[in-house]
């Protein structure tokens, strides 16, 4: 009967196609000699696919170049599979985006390659999102050795993905934001406890506590209906039918004392994600808003 405390919520990024097309790219242009190549042309037609965020028709367009590609251009090759990876995270192919990594030599690249930090954090929030905490993890470290001031803002930001809410208390106490984001969530949020009470005192109060009228009349108006059928079947003697009814009873009363909980946490799980996003897209604590590259 007991419902947990802890809320589950799904924050997500809404990123918007301009905000994407601000980020400059983290490569050098090509050279007079490169653009008159054939893979260079693949790469222009990428490029202007993705900037359209039309994915599919960009990662078409860059595989050709990596086709097309001297095997001794290794820099070159570095990057057009950067953008295929970039390509498949925007368009959340999460698995695409391991599989990509996995199988190019992007796993050699070292703080020369422009675009490591970038590539670390797509990284770090694609495992998070495939529940990998073994490779979210090392991705951290290797985030936290190169970059330590960016590791502190994405263990905040998974701290707020995931409600951990002591380690957000803690960082509220260094962030005027977060404590505003904190506040007004203790506001407004709903009392488990209190719901389950409620419903326990009176079947359908705790629908009305949290603002769910038609819920809590239905409870309300069911409960009576089974009250009052178990108490007139007692009364003319029908001791079976009073018995059965009772059980209906005590189903209806017992499962709403656990509904009107798991309503109240459903409640919470809404309001955070409600105060939570806007406040992460405005400190920029979402993976994709600390990229510093785009197309």
């Amino acid at each position: 009967m007991r419902v947990p405390e802890q809320i589950e919520p799904t924050v997500s990024a809404s990123v918007q196609e301009h905000y994407l097309q601000a980020l400059p790219s983290p490569f050098l242009p090509f050279l007079d000699e490169e653009r008159l190549q054939s893979w260079a042309r693949e790469m222009e037609i990428g490029h202007a696919f993705a900037r359209k965020l039309d994915l599919y028709q960009a990662i078409t367009a860059f595989k050709r170049a990596e086709i097309l590609l001297p095997e001794t251009d290794l820099q070159r090759r570095l990057e057009v599979h950067y953008e295929i990876l970039l390509c498949y995270y925007v368009a959340l192919k999460w698995d695409d985006v391991i599989d990509t990594f996995e199988n190019s030599p992007l796993k050699t690249a070292d703080m020369t390659f422009p675009a490591l930090h970038d590539m670390l954090l797509v990284l770090y929030d694609t495992y998070i999102h495939v529940d990998d905490e073994k490779n979210a993890h090392r991705m951290l470290q290797l985030i936290y050795a190169y970059f330590p001031d960016e590791a502190q803002k994405l263990y905040l930001s998974k701290a707020l993905l995931q409600a951990d809410m002591p380690i957000v208390q803690t960082a509220a106490k260094e962030t005027p934001e977060l404590g505003a984001f904190l506040e007004r969530y203790d506001a407004q949020k709903k009392s488990i406890g209190t719901a389950q009470a409620l419903n326990a005192a009176l079947p359908g109060a705790g629908y009305f506590y949290i603002g769910q009228k038609q819920s809590g009349i239905t409870a309300l108006l069911l409960n009576s209906l089974f009250i009052g059928a178990s108490v007139y079947f007692f009364e003319a003697g029908n001791i079976p039918a009073g018995i059965i009814f009772t059980s209906f009873e005590a189903g209806w009363y017992f499962g709403g004392i656990y509904g009107a909980g798991l309503e109240a946490k459903y409640y919470n799980e809404r309001l955070y994600e409600s105060l939570a996003a806007p406040m992460m897209h405005q400190e920029r604590l979402f993976p994709i808003l600390r990229l510093n590259y785009a197309f």
